[in-house]
């Protein structure tokens, strides 16, 4: 659903929506979730993600003919994009890996599940020897830039 709200002086709208939650599609081959509602899972799941979160983010368990439906709310904003894969470049796909990635990585940073971040990691040594080689590239950088501040303070 989608519920219009109107303030006090009649122009200033609040758009919220409200969605049924249902269970997790990776219920199937994964554990079941920790929360009982399927509307806090996903609740819970934004706020551990989520930079700046939407204050209006709630959840609801409401009496149904065959027990209970979950539902989750949030302040609307329609402002998701999406990708026309037929036409996507070789740049813009790995421009959009690189987007992916980040979000994962900032989402598994945000919530500090050592566990999660440890199996995308794995048991190789390959992101030791990444982090070794950014080290070493960035003390590097920090020497040259370095160096060029001290000639042009001459």
């Amino acid at each position: 659903w989608i519920v219009v709200l109107e303030g006090r002086p009649g122009s200033d709208p609040l758009v919220l929506q409200i969605k049924e939650a249902s269970s997790s599609v990776l219920e199937d081959y994964l554990e079941k979730s920790a929360f009982e509602e399927h509307g806090r899972r996903i609740v819970e799941g934004q706020r551990a993600i989520q930079t700046a979160g939407d204050i209006l983010l709630g959840w609801a368990r409401l009496p149904s003919a065959d027990g209970f439906e979950d539902y989750y709310v949030r302040q609307l904003w329609d402002a998701k994009g999406s990708v026309d894969v037929k036409t996507i470049t070789a740049d813009g796909l790995s421009g959009l890996g690189v987007l992916c990635a980040w979000t994962l990585a900032h989402a598994h940073a945000k919530t500090g599940n050592r566990h999660a971040i440890a199996a995308y990691l794995g048991e190789t040594k390959a992101f030791e020897k990444a982090m070794v080689r950014f080290a070493d590239a960035y003390a590097d950088q920090n020497d040259a830039d370095y160096r060029t501040f001290l000639t042009q303070l001459k």
